[in-house]
């Protein structure tokens, strides 16, 4: 399969605002041992493209510094850590007959071998990503969807918001009959929350704004809050019984007005950051109730996995809220940011 010798991608140059997504004629790399090379056909924004792009992740002990996903990134850097696309190329020791193969790509960089590895890198951070017309990755990090019903726009949205909402949930260790509640139930993590723990027979009481809660209750929540009113209050009053699993990419204050709301032995896990991260509570809801708080960061390559088996399956369905051109990064950026969208934002090279 010929492949040109330039493509067009977008890089960032520095940290900064909108205006730092550059679009660029690079060339197009070369797939090394072990790795494949992708055409890439559609690629999903997350808040992680907004954060590395600020810089806004800090370091250990110095919460203020810019830095990437883990740590200083090197510049130019080609954002995008979910990628849709067909394999296009081979490097040594990888069998040719996936060429033409329809792929997903886990963009997670993990610390070891073996399928409970921790994610300790991220494919539009610490390698460059799919704001490009092709990449390269990892053939065993390479899942093959050809026969997922799902379109490559949808296939697109999962790698980061429904890894990392499986995460929370396998973490969280959610089970059938259980209460879940979910923050930010309107975004790619919330929605993949929602609709997975549905699908494990959980019950699940979601927050989200009161225009968006249709959308909300349509991807399976049982009953919505409204995250402009009296939280705590609405809480208690859709589960008086108290909540099993909190899965939460929120934080900030939520999770000291919410911990009290946890059942015996009930799990908060925080994937996210969206209220802040400065968290204050009082620790005797955790020990003398037996509680936990979890952190969770995307996934496992097990995870991912399982993932894909749904995918394949047909059992998830994104929700897509709007596609662009790749040319138009900065503004599909910007109106992630605006976070006024239910489900995923796509890009097309």
């Amino acid at each position: 399969m010929d492949t040109p010798e330039s493509m067009r991608a977008v890089r960032i140059t520095a940290h900064g605002g909108p205006d730092v997504l550059e679009p660029a004629k690079v060339p197009v790399p070369v797939p090394q041992k072990g790795e494949v090379l992708i055409r890439v056909t559609a690629v999903a924004l997350n808040n992680t493209d907004l954060w590395t792009r600020e810089g806004a992740y800090g370091r250990p002990g110095d919460p203020d510094a810019l830095s990437g996903w883990r740590g200083p990134i090197e510049f130019p850097r080609i954002q995008g850590a979910d990628v849709a696309g067909r394999i296009a190329a081979v490097g040594t020791g990888v069998d040719a007959g996936l060429l033409g193969r329809r792929v997903v790509v886990d963009p997670a960089i993990y610390d070891a071998e073996g399928p409970h590895a921790n994610p300790v890198g991220l494919m539009g951070s610490e390698r460059d990503g799919g704001y490009a017309e092709y990449v390269t990755a990892p053939v065993d990090r390479v899942h093959d969807m050809t026969a997922s019903p799902l379109t490559d726009d949808q296939l697109a949205t999962l790698p980061t918001a429904y890894g990392t909402a499986l995460g929370m949930i396998e973490r969280g260790r959610l089970r059938e009959g259980e209460t879940a509640l979910v923050s930010g139930a309107s975004g790619g993590v919330g929605l993949a929350l929602v609709q997975i723990a549905r699908a494990r027979g959980a019950r699940v009481l979601a927050v989200s704004s009161g225009a968006k809660t249709a959308q909300v209750r349509e991807a399976g929540a049982h009953a919505t809050v409204d995250r402009a009113g009296d939280l705590t209050g609405q809480i208690r009053a859709a589960a008086p019984d108290g909540i099993d699993v909190a899965l939460d990419v929120v934080a900030g204050e939520l999770v000291a007005d919410g911990l009290p709301l946890l059942r015996e032995g009930g799990r908060w896990v925080v994937a996210g950051a969206l209220g802040g991260h400065d968290v204050t509570f009082d620790v005797r809801r955790l020990y003398l109730h037996n509680a936990q708080v979890i952190g969770s960061s995307m996934h496992t390559p097990a995870h991912f996995d399982g993932l894909m088996d749904l995918a394949r399956r047909g059992a998830v369905r994104p929700v897509v809220s709007a596609v662009f051109p790749l040319e138009e990064a900065a503004r599909a950026q910007e109106e992630l940011a605006r976070r006024t969208h239910v489900g995923k934002i796509v890009m097309r090279p």
